[in-house]
């Protein structure tokens, strides 16, 4: 079995901590335990370029409980967990292809060693490996049924391909299931990024201003964290609609030249490029700490800011001190990289359990109907959303009410009125 990873000594540990994360995702062991029944991947090869932690592993021993021969390889370079990636190996012999730190050739080598394998579902957290299958790999776009992607990063990404009528084969939008981005993207990274922040930092929110640029899910998630660590939050936005859903939840909205003079923290949520310049960083009071929880690291313009820079050191793990022309000092964390994975341990279990329960029934959908879809990004099947909300409540004890038959022909008619 060929694979890339850090140090087998690790496994024992990694193994532990899998362990772990498992106790908390009992919708995806539901699933497992069918899966290993039913065996509906039975045959099916799965490359998955995903962030390599706890959780991860637990959707891989998922799908191959469920008969798929399974590859994985890190979808950043800072945010593997070099523990899991050996337990992976060694513990339950998942080729797996991931050094936490690798450089962008090794990144791209491990990309390029999944895909060696023929498989016919890729998984995706950013779209790298559907992007290699349309330039550089595209004759191998044939063998494949189906994909799923897990970020709004990549289904941009991904539409865009679309809406151009370039797309290979079809692609199902994990991120854009209810029981994912609803939870995930706004509690998982809410919590997940100040979890990094402060790890990264050991700063006090409380009685900072923190500036939180984006108000899509995961911004919104952020911006409820970082007030409930008793800091001022800031919005900045560019679509008017969020930006006043801001407001009316009681956040100050302005513009990021506005923000930057007065913040302590700032962090990116936007999935775009360059939010924060050099002509924002030029104005930044000393001692102010920069982040990104957005999947590529082109949310901050680090090309500006270095042109600004007069010198650097690294003063702790992961935060880097730029000493400005002016004076000034500015921190960069992680690179600029995913803050919440490269600086902690990304989402907590609870809420990946929905996140990856969604990727292990695409997956089955897609061998189940796949060759039968277009060449199109498709959303999460109703049904297989709302079965894992059910599942979830279920899991948590939690019953609710339905629907009385009189409640149901109300809901449907239009014959009664006022």
């Amino acid at each position: 079995m060929r694979y890339d990873v850090k140090d087998m000594a690790l496994s024992q540990k990694g193994k532990k901590r899998i362990e772990w994360a498992e106790m908390d995702m009992p919708v995806l062991r539901r699933i497992k335990e069918n899966f290993s029944k039913k065996k509906p991947l039975k045959g099916v090869k799965i490359a998955a370029c995903l962030h390599v932690t706890t959780e991860t592993a637990n959707l891989a021993i998922t799908l191959k409980a469920g008969g798929a021969d399974v590859v994985l390889c890190a979808s950043n370079p800072l945010s593997t967990q070099d523990d899991v990636a050996a337990s992976l190996v060694k513990d339950f012999g998942i080729p797996t292809f991931a050094i936490k730190g690798e450089d962008n050739k090794t990144y791209y080598k491990h990309l390029n060693e999944i895909l060696d394998r023929r498989p016919n579902i890729t998984m995706d957290d950013g779209a790298d490996l559907v992007s290699l299958l349309h330039s550089k790999r595209a004759k191998d776009a044939k063998g494949i049924l189906g994909s799923t992607e897990e970020t709004t990063t990549g289904v941009i990404r991904l539409k865009s391909l679309a809406a151009k009528g370039l797309l290979k084969f079809p692609v199902i939008a994990v991120n854009d299931a209810a029981t994912k981005h609803f939870f995930d993207n706004r509690y998982g990274t809410g919590q997940s990024t100040v979890d990094g922040i402060i790890r990264a930092t050991n700063r006090l929110i409380a009685g900072s201003t923190f500036v939180v640029c984006g108000y899509g899910w995961c911004g919104k998630g952020l911006a409820m964290r970082a007030r409930g660590m008793g800091a001022n939050v800031i919005v900045t936005e560019i679509d008017p609609l969020p930006a006043l859903e801001a407001v009316m939840d009681g956040f100050r909205v302005m513009p990021i030249k506005e923000a930057v003079s007065t913040g302590d923290f700032f962090c990116t949520v936007t999935g775009n490029i360059n939010v924060i310049r050099k002509e924002h960083f030029a104005m930044m009071k000393d001692g102010s700490i920069v982040s990104n929880s957005g999947h590529f690291n082109v949310e901050l313009g680090l090309d500006g800011l270095n042109a600004i820079t007069k010198k650097k050191r690294m003063i702790r793990d992961l935060v880097e001190e730029h000493t400005l022309r002016n004076g000034r000092r500015i921190y960069v964390l992680a690179e600029g990289r995913l803050v919440n994975l490269a600086c902690a341990e990304g989402h907590p279990a609870s809420v990946m359990d929905m996140s990856f329960a969604n990727q292990a029934l695409s997956a089955a959908y897609l061998v189940e109907r796949g060759r039968r879809l277009e060449n199109k990004v498709y959303t999460v099947p109703n049904e297989i959303d709302r079965n894992i909300a059910k599942m979830k409540l279920a899991t948590l004890g939690i019953t609710i009410d339905t629907l009385t038959k009189e409640q149901k022909i109300y809901l449907s008619s239009w014959e009664m009125g006022t």
